[in-house]
């Protein structure tokens, strides 16, 4: 039997990490942010891949963009190649356990960061600090618990 789709979880869940990535922290720990929002889109293109593909992405990216105050494009480039990465790889990725995800999804924040500086040097722009590859560890270890609570929110209570 299929659930019924919870529509506001999506944008709810996409919002809340729009938001984490604004909240301020000290400069010293800047760096070693995760990027939420890429975690939040990688639960949603492995479970509801219908829903949330590569125009979703570049959307969303493009909003954290503007919201951000990024170069724009630069964000939206870099979660559709991890959304087209993670689609590619979607039917294995997803019968993995949850800490083969998690090494998973830590390289795909790996490659991002990659993207990045790739992006940051193309445009002859400052290089971000040598703490900014730490961020990657930091979303590895966060997956599990990202992953458990947005399905425990999609799926409701069991029994």
């Amino acid at each position: 039997m299929k659930r019924p789709f919870r529509h506001w979880l999506l944008p709810l869940s996409v919002f809340s990490a729009l938001l984490l990535g604004l909240f301020p922290l000290m400069p010293l720990l800047q760096p070693l942010r995760p990027y939420w929002l890429a975690l939040v889109l990688a639960y949603w293109v492995l479970e509801e891949p219908d829903r949330v593909g590569l125009g979703y992405a570049f959307l969303v990216g493009a909003i954290a963009d503007l919201v951000y105050g990024t170069l724009l494009g630069e964000q939206a480039l870099r979660l559709v190649i991890m959304t087209f990465i993670l689609q590619r790889f979607r039917a294995r990725l997803r019968f993995f356990p949850l800490w083969q995800q998690a090494l998973a999804i830590g390289g795909l924040l790996l490659n991002d960061r990659v993207v990045s500086a790739a992006v940051h040097t193309a445009l002859g722009t400052p290089q971000l600090p040598w703490a900014f590859w730490w961020a990657p560890l930091l979303g590895l270890a966060l997956w599990a618990p990202v992953f458990l609570l947005l399905d425990t929110l999609r799926l409701g209570r069991r029994g």
